[in-house]
């Protein structure tokens, strides 16, 4: 099936691809694919559209502007966001703590 959607994609010959798929799905289907695509410019942009046409509300905007849209988004889906923001996150934060420290 990937297969497939790659040649559509190539057969499209267009100069702009957005790949609305979650990560780090799109990242590897990029890595993966691009060059076959022979696509100019290609971005993932995960659930960016799913927001845009209101099928995911955004958090409020105090909660945005405070850094808190992604514990919202943990609230509204805590099963599909546990392990993204709990488990796979936390080996960033620990780098991130361990160059703070050193400074």
């Amino acid at each position: 099936e990937e297969a497939q959607v790659v040649e559509q994609i190539a057969e499209a010959r267009a100069d702009i691809l957005f790949v609305a798929i979650s990560s780090p799905k799109k990242e590897a289907f990029l890595a993966r694919h691009q060059a076959a695509m022979k696509i100019p410019f290609a971005m993932g942009v995960g659930g960016t559209f799913d927001v845009a046409v209101g099928l995911v509300k955004r958090a409020p905007v105090w909660m945005q502007k405070a850094g808190l849209e992604w514990f919202y988004r943990f609230l509204q889906e805590p099963r599909r966001m546990f392990r993204r923001y709990f488990i796979d996150d936390m080996a960033f934060v620990a780098l991130f703590a361990r160059e703070w420290v050193r400074r």
